[in-house]
């Protein structure tokens, strides 16, 4: 994730209004509720969204390239000081103007984002709201990715990879799901085992039958994982 040619006036911008809106007491508690090491300005999510939408809708300080827009974010990521600057980098990668550039090309620097971030708040929003719209737009290519990232060394990926159907509704690939989660049910990780229950859990709201059958053709799964799992389907049946 290099930075050469990143946009330094809206990082500068971004930071300013970070600064602007800083409750320095609410920034405690928030540090400690995440076991950040970083620390944070201590902005709630409206606020951050608030004091990000006048700078993000800039047209002075829009992306001139894809190239631009993506040495903005690893720089926004890597030069953070405060942990809204991680979830900054996020809110310009979604951004409406740049909904293009969200594809399998830029599959690579959400891995990075992923190792680089190794906590769950950011993790859980780069998988399912970037991750899986490209992978909904590019099935065949990133299924395949998305079985890779499953046996990655990094917790994190594996957890990305878990949770890129999450949210996708009737358009599960329910192959794909089965394939992210099995490589992964042994492992004695928390973040690996609440998101293999967290994934058969929201795809339970569209098949049930088959969560409830993935579940009793799996018993090795944790306990953790089939209460997640089956936390809505005894209602549906």
């Amino acid at each position: 994730m290099g930075r050469t040619g990143a946009h330094r006036e809206l990082i500068a911008a971004v930071r300013a209004a970070l600064e602007q809106g800083a409750d320095p007491v609410r920034a405690a508690g928030q540090q400690r509720y995440m076991k950040s090491a970083m620390p944070f300005r201590g902005l709630t999510s409206a606020r951050l969204a608030a004091a990000l939408r006048p700078v993000l809708r800039d047209p002075a300080l829009g992306m001139s390239s894809r190239d631009q827009w993506a040495a903005t974010i690893s720089t926004l990521w890597l030069e953070a000081r405060h942990r809204e600057e991680w979830y900054s980098a996020l809110a310009l990668a979604k951004h409406a103007s740049y909904r293009s550039w969200v594809d399998s090309a830029a599959m690579p620097l959400w891995k990075g984002l992923i190792r680089a971030g190794g906590w769950w708040d950011v993790v859980d929003d780069i998988a399912t709201h970037l991750v899986r719209p490209t992978l909904l737009a590019a099935p065949d290519v990133e299924a395949k990715r998305m079985r890779a990232w499953a046996r990655d060394d990094s917790l994190w990926v594996r957890r990305a990879a878990l949770l890129c159907q999450v949210g996708a509704k009737d358009r599960v690939d329910q192959d794909l799901l089965a394939d992210v989660i099995e490589p992964n049910i042994g492992d004695p990780q928390f973040f690996s085992r609440k998101a293999i229950g967290w994934a058969l859990r929201d795809h339970a709201r569209w098949d049930p039958d088959w969560v409830r059958r993935f579940v009793d053709e799996h018993p090795d799964l944790s306990g953790l994982s089939r209460r997640e799992a089956l936390k809505h389907v005894g209602a549906q049946a």
